[in-house]
């Protein structure tokens, strides 16, 4: 019986569509078009003699076989990167301290920092999650290596821009609040951009609002969206399942841009750059 080798670059796909639930999403991680994620699949599922995906015109999702593969796939593509780090950036250690919003921190940076610190294990991250305005004081303040920060489109630039994304109004339904004559909005304390963003627009369009929760953890928050106590602002791409963008309300004004910027401390150490530059690389196929 001949021996199959598994690839590595299939396996890395294979996993990237269960994570992400998607092949559209995988390509766009990846920097792939989706006919060619599909290639690979197919390569892979004929390579193992198995399914791996069910797929329908609205979802992707595991196989029991797929299933399966998936614990392993997830071990070899560790050790892969693990023994290529080793060889390739043998010195790689130290401590890095990171600041970062805990909305983009919980939807999108998990999988990019755990892909860093697999890669280089001697590594010793820190990461902070807070609202924007205290990471910058706390930055400013020799607190943090390198931070993300969230940032006006049109201010002037600080550090590298590595996220552009539509801010839209989150409910837990379309008819939610919409005959109110005040507008009950469930926010962050202050300092915070959001907040800011959602005031000043309801202002502007001469709307009458009132905060009706502030929580401190973006969980809370969602929460007291999900329960019909207000509505709140989001990253279009950070809406959670249990909660809808408001899309056909007219009685609520258009919310610029949202960006996130990466701000790198003067005396940063080699292995804070190199995390730096994982970051802006890892979330360049997703913002484009």
């Amino acid at each position: 019986m001949s021996t199959r080798n598994l690839d590595i670059d299939l396996l890395r796909t294979f996993v990237t569509i269960a994570d992400l639930g998607g092949f559209t999403a995988a390509g766009a991680r990846l920097g792939r078009t989706q006919s060619t994620i599909s290639l690979q699949i197919k390569r892979l599922e004929v390579l193992v003699g198995r399914t791996l995906f069910e797929r329908t015109a609205r979802s992707v999702r595991l196989t029991p076989d797929g299933q399966v593969l998936l614990g392993s796939a997830r071990k070899i593509l560790h050790m892969n990167d693990k023994v290529i780090a080793e060889l390739t950036e043998p010195d790689v250690s130290g401590a890095v301290r990171l600041g970062v919003p805990e909305d983009f921190a919980t939807a999108h940076l998990p999988d990019i920092l755990a892909l860093f610190t697999d890669a280089h294990p001697l590594v010793e991250l820190e990461v902070t999650c807070d609202l924007t305005l205290n990471l910058l004081d706390r930055f400013h303040a020799g607190a943090f290596d390198l931070v993300l920060v969230k940032r006006e489109p049109a201010a002037a630039p600080q550090g590298v821009r590595v996220w552009r994304e539509p801010l839209v109004w989150v409910a837990r339904d379309q008819e939610a609040v919409g005959g109110n004559e005040v507008i009950p909005l469930v926010v962050s304390p202050e300092p915070c951009v959001y907040r800011k963003r959602a005031t000043d627009a309801l202002d502007a369009s001469g709307r009458t609002w009132r905060i009706a929760y502030t929580s401190t953890s973006l969980a809370g928050a969602q929460a007291a969206v999900k329960a019909g106590l207000g509505i709140s602002v989001l990253p279009r791409k950070m809406v959670p399942a249990f909660l809808v963008p408001i899309t056909t309300a007219q009685w609520l004004p258009k919310l610029p841009d949202t960006e996130i910027a990466l701000i790198e401390g003067r005396s940063i150490s080699d292995t804070g750059h190199l995390l730096a530059q994982h970051i802006v690389q890892a979330l360049e196929p997703i913002t484009n």
